[in-house]
């Protein structure tokens, strides 16, 4: 399937999606938003990652700050924080790219406030540029790195057969949702306590008894 580009979704959505349906839905389709702390320092480092006219050209290595890219396989649409365009050796497979001689390895590098996640939502991103690359430069990209600030070191990332799978599948959920304007309801967990809409979305309230339920069971109560 081939989408239109009014329909392309943001790549930054895949993990809001994976983190939870419903922050997703209330940010996507809302438009709520709500700074905290780890919003606002992720924040920082992305304004210093997206700066499109930082180029750096080394021996065998060219280093490009916010790179728009998108796919219309996958219909989506961003920007990569880094991508590392490394010379390839005579024989190995890469890129050609327009103005540079050669063949070039193509390396997404995503940069992330604090560690490594429990969950697919940073792997799934990444993996979501690198198949972006792969469709605009007519290559194939089998890792990447995702760098954590608060440990200041980089992840190496395999984009294996099941992380491509899961990318594919989770954005074909966020295009259905999103034509339905779906919003998921609450379904409470630990990530909550993290979630910078948690005053919007008011995960607590889930586990109180709704006005529904209260009635009912006055009624049964006065039953004879």
């Amino acid at each position: 399937m081939i989408y239109p580009e009014d329909q392309y979704r943001m790549i930054s959505e895949l993990q809001h999606f994976i983190f939870c349906r419903r922050q997703w839905a209330l940010i996507h389709l809302e438009q709520e938003w709500d700074e905290n702390r780890l919003t606002a320092e992720g924040e920082v480092i992305h304004k210093n990652a997206h700066d499109e006219d930082f180029r750096e050209k080394r021996t065998d290595t060219l280093i490009v700050r916010g790179l728009r890219v998108a796919s219309r396989e996958l219909g989506v649409t961003g920007q990569c924080d880094v991508v590392e365009f490394v010379r390839c050796a005579e024989g190995e497979d890469g890129a050609v790219l327009h103005g540079h001689r050669g063949i070039w390895k193509v390396v997404p590098v995503e940069y992330k406030h604090g560690s490594e996640k429990y969950d697919e939502c940073d792997t799934a991103q990444l993996c979501c540029q690198a198949m972006c690359l792969e469709e605009m430069l007519a290559c194939r990209i089998p890792a990447g790195f995702l760098y954590y600030h608060k440990t200041r070191r980089r992840v190496d990332i395999e984009f294996t057969d099941d992380l491509r799978k899961l990318v594919k599948n989770t954005l074909l959920q966020i295009h259905q949702y999103a034509r339905r304007g779906l919003v998921p309801h609450v379904k409470p967990g630990k990530f909550c306590k993290s979630c910078s809409l948690s005053s919007v979305c008011l995960p607590e309230l889930q586990e109180k008894e709704s006005v529904k339920e209260y009635y009912e069971a006055q009624l049964r109560e006065e039953e004879p």
